[in-house]
């Protein structure tokens, strides 16, 4: 594979709504510049970007697949793509906006049949965060459906009139089989299912009156944003082509035009004319600076060049069955050569890049060297995880990691062999370096062992994953909530532990004051005894007594918080006194207690914060109120409603499916714990009825 500078480097995400066709595109980019022998099909589960077993089992882009081709540009200098095929779902959007942060622009597909969908929208603000430019295209302009012009219509509507056609389709649906170059005003025409190298031609009839007239308000778009070239068009009436390109080539790169293609990623048509634009469109790495911080959080900046120190970010980790922790990163600075020993700033260690790679889907293709901008691949990095920062020592440098989500939902997972809980450990760990979006965790308080993801079908992915790689099955259920147990009374008791046995007897006897406290103080133990009625040594039993109590629960089998325990008075016996008598002791006058001072049940609630289109929100607000949520507020955000509610967690565990289900895919939202409150009456008596009944049967199951 030859070595490009960072001039002939053009790194792109290609994203949009799933199932709009950006994998199938890839595969016909690629197979048209020659990096495969034949296309790709998501159907046969031959590309080489969805190469994952669930990928191809499910038909959908599960995480971001990296893939690269060579291209001559119509300027006769090579350059090569590095291409980050994103998914589309709404469970995976993370993925797309990890890939955003590592590449110059992004490709935005638009399925011609179905317009502006919901992911469109979401991409292009990921895109406007990062003020990267847009570059979009219309794809599956041959399915029987499909409207281009209404297609482009609606991106013009949602996004501005800054989106430009630079091309149309000659003709429509079944019967479209090239494009109309609005720049050159030349038309490619193409065979279908053919090698995607379109035959040059004139334009004839309607189609050249359709093109000049496109021509025309194309150069009017890129003649208003330059002083010189809109003099240069009151002048001549039009723009010389040479500037009419480095005038589009300045819009693009500033966010000022969004040019708009037209393709068949599945009759493979367009697509030499779409790698021509890209090419020559499209930034390279060299036109932009790396951003990022010292060490001590001062803001730094390296330009994008083989002179700068070298830095590089991890942004991608493949757990691979054969070749181990694949870490992909990008160059920000410097370059690098095989076995170049680099320092990594998060942990920090020395790492050795021995087999530098570029990777073509699950392929890795050795290469020498890698200049600033460009994309590689390096295996078994002992401790560098994705979003670390290496480099030279001597000039250190950290940028940031791209955001991870929390999870959405949780399961409770548990193996189906009882000898698998290693096992899945091992393999989940290995997953999660992998899929930063996973969250493992052990509940402090149930002892479950939960998978948390962005979504039901992530988590189930992520199961099947640990069955098809490591050999290892589990089961999914429902998360216990972590209720817990409080007072809001007050109780004055004894406990008193008397026992006689053959030799020595067991004595221990306590008073305590039992009230409540504010709601997260804990638990509080104060000794009040004078006089030695209880022997110093024995206080800490009684203490011990009650926490233990506490832990147990009264009503339901859950701790017991929020309260302080005054110990006051006993008495004790010289011989059958011991530390284990008061301990029991304590423990009775914990119970004795419970019974007077109300006790009551607690729930975590959550605060939850969701964000959905406008025309939602009332169903919306409607649904948190059924689930016992209280509104706190809601204001308009990035075009739609955001509401801030809290929620009673145990009202929240299917609530991503159905938010999914109430907004058409278009809401999403996340949550955190908030505080403990009480649990209405009603629902307090069945879920302690619940708990008991439980507890029964496991006590059957023991005897």
């Amino acid at each position: 594979m030859k070595v490009y500078a960072s001039s002939q480097i053009r790194n792109l995400a290609v994203a949009g709504h799933g199932g709009c066709g950006k994998t199938t595109l890839v595969a016909a980019a690629l197979y048209t510049a020659g990096a495969t022998p034949q296309q790709g099909r998501v159907e046969t589960g031959t590309t080489v970007t969805d190469f994952d077993e669930q990928e191809i089992q499910r038909r959908i882009s599960i995480s971001t697949g990296m893939a690269l081709a060579e291209w001559t540009d119509p300027e006769k200098a090579g350059v090569k793509f590095n291409f980050a095929d994103t998914p589309g779902q709404n469970l995976f959007v993370h993925e797309a906006a990890a890939a955003l942060a590592v590449v110059e622009s992004v490709l935005l597909v638009v399925d011609a049949a179905a317009g502006v969908q919901v992911q469109t929208a979401k991409l292009w603000e990921l895109a406007e965060q990062r003020q990267l430019p847009v570059i979009f295209v219309i794809t599956r302009a041959d399915h029987d459906h499909a409207a281009v012009e209404g297609a482009v219509a609606a991106l013009r509507e949602r996004f501005g009139r800054g989106v430009c056609p630079v091309q149309l389709g000659l003709g429509e649906q079944r019967a479209f089989t090239g494009v109309a170059d609005l720049i050159a005003l030349q038309a490619r025409q193409y065979t279908p299912n053919g090698n995607g190298r379109g035959c040059a031609g004139a334009l004839e009839g309607e189609a050249e009156a359709a093109a000049r007239a496109g021509h025309e308000a194309l150069v009017e778009l890129i003649a208003e944003g330059d002083d010189k070239l809109m003099e240069e068009f009151f002048e001549q009436g039009t723009i010389p082509l040479e500037h009419l390109v480095s005038g589009l080539r300045a819009a693009v790169r500033a966010r000022r035009l969004f040019p708009v293609l037209i393709a068949s990623g599945g009759l493979n048509i367009g697509l030499d004319a779409l790698l021509d634009f890209l090419a020559v469109y499209a930034p390279s790495p060299a036109a932009a600076a790396a951003e990022g911080a010292t060490p001590d959080q001062q803001p730094a900046r390296r330009a994008v060049s083989d002179d700068a120190p070298l830095s590089l970010q991890v942004f991608k980790t493949i757990a691979d069955p054969f070749a181990g922790r694949l870490s992909v990163f990008k160059v920000r600075s410097g370059k690098i050569s095989n076995d170049d020993s680099v320092l990594n700033f998060a942990r920090p260690s020395t790492e050795r890049l021995a087999h530098l790679s570029l990777l073509q889907g699950k392929q890795l293709l050795p290469i020498p060297e890698l200049h600033a901008g460009d994309i590689g691949v390096v295996a078994k990095l002992k401790d560098t995880l994705t979003g670390d920062t290496l480099g030279d020592k001597a000039a250190p440098i950290l940028y940031p990691p791209a955001p991870w989500p929390e999870a959405a939902i949780h399961f409770a997972l548990e193996a189906k062999s009882r000898g698998d809980e290693d096992k899945v450990s091992l393999a989940l760990h290995k997953m999660l370096e992998e899929d930063l979006a996973l969250h493992f965790e052990r509940d402090p308080q149930t002892q479950e062992f939960l998978l948390g993801g962005t979504g039901q079908q992530h988590v189930e992915i992520a199961v099947a994953k640990l069955k098809q790689r490591y050999n290892v099955e589990v089961k999914l259920r429902a998360p216990r909530v972590a209720y817990r147990e409080t007072i809001l009374g007050k109780a004055d008791v004894q406990g008193r532990h008397k026992k006689q046995t053959g030799g020595h007897g067991q004595f221990g006897d306590c008073r305590i004051r039992m009230e409540p406290l504010p709601r997260g103080a804990g638990f509080e133990f104060k000794n009040e005894i004078f006089g030695g009625a209880i022997p110093r040594n024995f206080i800490p039993a009684v203490e011990k007594g009650i926490q233990e109590s506490a832990q147990r629960g009264y009503l339901a089998g859950y701790p017991v918080v929020d309260f302080r325990v005054e110990l006051y008075d006993g008495s004790y016996h010289d011989v059958d006194s011991s530390e284990m008598a008061f301990k029991v002791a304590g423990s009775l006058a914990f119970k004795k207690a419970m019974e007077l001072a109300r006790p009551v049940l607690l729930e975590p609630v959550m605060e939850v914060e969701v964000e959905s289109p406008e025309e939602f929100a009332g169903d919306l607000i409607g649904d948190l109120n059924a689930r016992r949520g209280r509104i706190e507020g809601m204001m308009p955000r990035n075009g739609g409603e955001f509401i801030r509610a809290q929620v009673p967690l145990a009202e929240m565990l299917t609530y991503q499916s159905d938010l999914t289900s109430k907004t058409q895919g278009r809401g999403s939202f996340h949550m955190h714990f908030s505080h403990y409150d009480l649990v209405p009456a009603q629902q307090a008596d069945k879920i302690i009825a619940k708990a008991r009944a439980e507890r029964g049967h496991a006590v059957e199951d023991e005897e």
